[in-house]
């Protein structure tokens, strides 16, 4: 008896500490044990799951494949998913559907098998997937660009050497008009080529330490004048801004390039906010969140209030000769030659987008005389001790995007809270109404329903007082959200954010205000 006891403790122990879901079942796939970490990827309660079927926890074909998998099993003894490990689809409570990799063996109990699953989301590992995909894609057309640009250039030489050498010649009233033409084309041509070479990271560029506070008024002088009085052009410009080391021309170019893309999206009036920042990329998760190395940056944004992007052309933005576009003209080069400046330089560019909300561009450089370098796990692990956690308490996370979701998630819950979730405002407060228990409401501002961040906040102020809010966003509020009902009461955790930033939100929430 006693070591009976003893060996339950220790599988309870064993399943309580394990990272990746654990769920038990038996021969007809009735769940009879699961971990904690099942119940939080699957977004159940242990409770719901125990003595349900396991298809409960993937879409319903995955479903039916299953009990055919486990029926041919129980019957002929043939292997198909028993003893190895293969990536899947989940199903949460919610409905969402996420990659997985679930791993599946065979024991015995009191003389009938049992089947242990072991699950490991790969939501991450997907998207850091895409991410790369994307980042070789762009490389391998700039490449090939490249090398187009460059024989084009040689033919280009050809061509303008024999229109000149013809003009020298003599030619008649009839045929320089022609030779002009002719030699007006060549030109564009070279322009063109020339632009495709700063997209593919080849073009000349004649960095010296600057204040990018400096070269952006410059621009801002001309962009004012193009742009004309029905857009307004505000800024915020940090005071202390480090130097960087980039082309003063290109930058300019740049900035103007982001601007005329952002009237086009605004239509016949907006608000453009450009702003000036110091960042310091010095945790994993805003390094994760960004895409780029830990060091110090200088970052430019620009963000407008216009029509926003899909997702498509959001994935397909920094492509050359992408163009959404073509009723007016667009040739697709201006992001593309952004892109490849500010990666040639030595940065990274972000764009975040919502349709109808508006578009916004964060340009990286690093800060002249340093380098981006990763921090040591122990350095990491010092500040992550030194964060204030929490003990416990339910945090609702309402994200529409999933992997921003997931990320917001895995970061809370590393502070020591238990969290919930929900893919839109009206689903967030469908779950209060129902009952759910929670301490703090963590909610993005943009999402697809009929309930904003700002909304869903105050509805919950009057209805749930208990309940703390905390709102997140990746615009700069003050332009795209400052028309938005109740936009004017709450303060926003700007995207991405340090997870030290979080932490100490989070806590300021649950501390009770001081008795002045």
């Amino acid at each position: 008896m006693k070591n009976a006891t003893q060996d339950s403790a220790l599988l309870n122990a064993i399943m309580d500490a394990a990272v990746d879901a654990m769920v038990i079942s038996d021969a007809h796939g009735v769940i009879l044990r699961a971990n904690p970490a099942a119940g939080q990827m699957f977004g159940y309660e242990i409770s719901e799951m125990l003595g349900q079927s396991v298809n409960m926890l993937m879409p319903q074909a995955l479903g039916e494949g299953h009990d055919r998998f486990m029926s041919d099993y129980m019957l002929t003894g043939e292997k198909h998913i028993i003893d190895t490990g293969r990536d899947i689809k989940g199903q949460r409570k919610d409905g969402s559907v996420f990659p997985l990799h679930i791993s599946v063996g065979e024991t015995k109990a009191t003389g009938a098998p049992m089947f242990v699953s072991i699950m490991h989301d790969l939501t991450y590992r997907h998207a850091t997937q895409a991410a790369l995909s994307r980042s070789q894609r762009l490389d391998a057309i700039g490449q090939m660009t490249a090398g187009i640009a460059h024989d084009f250039n040689n033919l280009l030489t050809v061509v303008i050497g024999n229109l000149e050498l013809l003009d020298m010649r003599g030619p008649t009233d009839r045929q320089t008009p022609l030779i002009r033409d002719a030699m007006d084309a060549a030109e564009l041509g070279a322009d063109l080529t020339s632009r495709l070479m700063v997209f593919a990271r080849k073009s000349n560029l004649k960095p010296v330490e600057s204040d990018l506070r400096d070269l952006c008024k410059v621009a801002l002088n001309l962009l004012k004048r193009t742009l004309g009085a029905a857009y307004r052009i505000r800024t915020d410009f940090a005071a202390d801004l480090k130097p960087v080391m980039v082309d003063p021309v290109e930058l300019k170019a740049a900035l103007i390039n982001l601007a005329l893309n952002a009237r086009d999206a605004m239509g016949q009036k907006g608000e453009l906010l450009i702003s000036l920042a110091n960042v310091t990329i010095d945790d994993t998760y805003m390094a994760q969140e960004t895409d780029i190395e830990s060091g110090e940056y200088v970052r430019l944004s620009v963000s407008d209030n216009g029509k926003g992007m899909t997702p498509e052309a959001q994935n397909r933005a920094f492509e050359p000769f992408f163009t959404t576009r073509t009723d007016s003209g667009g040739t697709g080069l201006g992001l593309s030659m952004v892109y490849g400046f500010v990666r040639q330089s030595g940065g990274h560019i972000t764009l975040y987008s919502e349709l109808g909300h508006g578009t916004s561009f964060g340009l990286y450089f690093p800060v002249s005389g340093t380098c981006a370098a990763p921090d040591s796990d122990e350095a990491c692990q010092q500040r992550e001790d030194a964060l204030p956690h929490g003990h416990g308490q339910v945090v609702l996370v309402v994200e529409d995007n999933p992997k921003v979701r997931q990320l917001a998630v895995d970061r809370i819950r590393k502070l020591g809270y238990h969290t919930e979730e929900a893919e839109t405002g009206d689903a967030a407060f469908e779950r209060l109404q129902a009952g759910l228990q929670v301490d703090i409401l963590f909610s993005d501002l943009v999402m697809p329903g009929k309930l904003s961040g700002y909304e869903l906040a105050a509805k919950v102020q009057t209805e749930f007082p208990s309940i703390k809010v905390l709102l997140t966003s990746g615009y700069a509020s003050d332009v795209v959200t400052g028309k938005m009902q109740y936009s004017q009461s709450q303060d926003i955790l700007h995207k991405p954010y340090h997870h030290a930033d979080l932490a100490q939100r989070l806590q300021a929430l649950l501390v009770a205000p001081s008795e002045d």
